[in-house]
């Protein structure tokens, strides 16, 4: 079996099978890259799994998950500024998180260069909207890139650093969801070990570095002299797939593949301008795409980024060409697979196009909704609030697995925006209310990463609300990363922020669980219950790497009266509804670990023994 590690760090070249997450990896390795930061995220997180499986001591490459994609990208400046090449990652809506100080660093002089890779979503695969982060190159003056498959990811990455260093600037390379996880057989160059860059932070001779008013003007002109350089460079990487037709195709990105998939031998019967740069835009290879064409379709996801700015040169160049883009207000909407774009150019041209046959598997009907593992900590929260709420309370979800408890049959949780908001939203909605118990939650990431300031906030303006923090031990939605609770406490921070009332509690003791948040709920004050418990989907992969090989199972006993609250209230997927109507334990998904035992209103549930290693426990 091959070692992927070992096999990145190679100085041959090869090739390999891999996904887009995995071939960024070795393109850092081979471009000089010293310092990655991030926060988890999809559909990124993979990037940082295969930085992780590198030998520590041959790795080139210094890593941190920082506490928030902020931190991250301010870290990899940092490192950048003193003249270390740095890349820093994360998913789509990370790019909100790191607005404020992204949006300064192309007016600095960064001698190291620096990689900023984005995790776009097009689908809102795991994300909770489709945002078209481009908008936030043009808005900063930043180049991006956005590469069509793996191979391209990982040689794009590579061109990044190379002009990052050159012009000593930020450049984005844009991955969406599908770019990100393309699997295919990418080849890879020569990796050359080098030195270290020696340390050059020089505020002297490559500042201002201080953004203040009489030094924006200079710092300003010289990201715009910048930006002219990079567009000569977007030039170079706007492919043409010229037939000599009438009939011209501008997009980017997946959407092309997608494309050709729909035009299947057709596709000698149009011209095709691929932006392998979508900012800045290579106007000449625009201008004279647009010259040589009757009509043009703009084929882009998401917003109509790539057609607004075509239009704009069609009108400045005078330039008589029809310039169709988005035709309805589905175009802006969902990822442009080939059946996606199937629909999209059968509007323009339906006579060239054939539809995409989706495979008998993708279309069956399978009713899997999202729901909490077998085992997990939050579903006591879930339950025990299920049934002490009343209708007219209000509850406040936040970023996480947590977020679940929003769906049948807890129903908790009405109210979502982005990573830490809970605090804030919470606080707003206990103005003037004097009658509705509020509960917001929180996870315990999510604490470390935007969760903090919100806290701070309701201690100092005295607002009253029930915080829960949902502490399992772990990034878990995204991979289980680490975060900084394992170096901190967080009631040890609550304390020292002054909050005043706090409970801590393991999840499974039920009991103790609904007497504490009655308590917390009935308390006049901002309060904090430390709901525990660590995440079951971890420890039980943890417990088979350590050789137990059998877990331990729920039974269900003649006992049971068919109450079903462990499948209507508690909701373990665990259990199951037999043929005849009976309750019983899948075998496969049950992990062992009692916490549904005092749901059971008949005592119905017990728990069977298990083996470990052999032995019978």
């Amino acid at each position: 079996m091959k070692n992927l590690g070992q096999l990145l760090l190679q100085e041959e070249p090869f090739s390999e099978i891999v996904i887009g997450n995995t071939a960024i990896v070795r393109a850092m390795i081979e471009s000089g890259v010293r310092v990655v930061t991030s926060y988890p995220g999809s559909p990124t997180p993979e990037i940082a799994e295969t930085i992780n499986l590198l030998p520590k001591e041959k790795s080139p490459l210094y890593f941190e998950f920082s506490t928030n994609e902020k931190v991250a990208l301010e870290v990899a400046f940092g490192a950048a500024v003193n003249g270390y090449t740095s890349c820093v990652f994360f998913k789509s809506v990370g790019m909100n998180v790191v607005a404020d100080s992204f949006v300064q660093l192309s007016m600095m002089e960064i001698p190291g260069g620096m990689v900023v890779v984005i995790g776009d979503d097009p689908g809102a695969n795991s994300s909770q909207n489709e945002q078209d982060n481009r908008h936030y190159a043009r808005l900063s003056y930043t180049p991006l890139f956005e590469p069509k498959d793996a191979q391209e990811v990982y040689s794009m990455f590579i061109e990044a650093v190379k002009y990052a260093r050159e012009f000593k600037s930020p450049v984005i390379l844009r991955l969406t969801t599908h770019t990100a996880h393309f699997k295919q057989k990418v080849k890879f160059g020569i990796y050359k070990q080098t030195e270290l860059t020696p340390h050059r932070f020089d505020p002297k001779n490559l500042g201002p570095y201080i953004p203040i008013g009489q030094n924006v003007p200079v710092m300003k002109r010289r990201a715009l002299e910048k930006l002219r350089k990079w567009e000569e460079v977007s030039e170079k990487y706007a492919y043409i797939l010229n037939n000599g037709s009438e009939i011209g195709i501008i997009t980017a990105g997946l959407p092309y593949l997608s494309l050709l998939d729909v035009l299947g031998d057709n596709k000698n019967k149009v011209d095709i301008l691929r932006l392998g740069m979508v900012y800045p835009f290579p106007r000449k290879a625009i201008v004279k795409f647009l010259r040589s064409h009757k009509v043009i379709k703009i084929l882009e996801e998401l917003d109509d980024f790539i057609e607004e700015k075509v239009k704009a040169i069609a009108f400045e160049e005078g330039i008589n060409v029809k310039i169709v883009g988005k035709q309805d207000m589905e175009d802006w909407i969902g990822e442009y697979t080939p059946e996606k774009v199937f629909k999209v150019m059968s509007k323009f041209i339906p006579e060239l196009v054939r539809e995409i046959k989706v495979p008998e598997y993708r279309v069956r009907s399978i009713s899997r909704p999202p729901q909490l593992c077998p085992g997990c900590g939050h579903r006591p929260v879930f339950y025990v609030l299920s049934k002490i709420l009343r209708e007219y309370d209000i509850s406040v979800a936040d970023i996480g697995c947590h977020t679940l408890g929003f769906l049948e049959p807890y129903n908790v949780g009405q109210v979502l925006l982005s990573m830490g908001h809970s605090t804030g939203t919470a606080s707003g909605l206990s103005l003037f209310n004097t009658e509705r118990k509020i509960v917001a939650f929180l996870g315990d990431s999510t604490f470390f990463h935007a969760g903090i300031p919100g806290i701070i906030n309701a201690v100092f303006n005295r607002h009253n609300f029930t915080l829960v923090v949902m502490e399992n031990g772990t990034t878990a939605m995204t991979g289980h990363q680490d975060h900084p609770g394992k170096a901190m406490k967080i009631r040890n921070i609550l304390e020292a922020i002054g909050v005043k009332q706090i409970w801590e509690v393991d999840t499974y003791q039920q009991d103790k669980l609904e007497e504490i948040l009655k308590t917390a709920l009935s308390t006049p004050e901002f309060n904090v219950v430390i709901a525990k418990h660590p995440c079951m989907l971890k420890f039980t992969r943890e417990r088979r790497r350590k050789g137990i090989v059998k877990v331990p199972q729920m039974k269900v006993t003649n006992a049971c009266t068919l109450a079903r609250v462990c499948i209507s209230k508690f909701a373990c997927p665990s259990f199951q509804i037999a043929d005849d109507g009976s309750i019983f334990v899948h075998e496969d998904l049950c992990i062992g670990d009692g916490s549904c035992i005092p749901v059971c209103p008949s005592g119905a549930l017990e728990l069977e023994k298990f083996e470990v290693g052999g032995d019978t426990k």
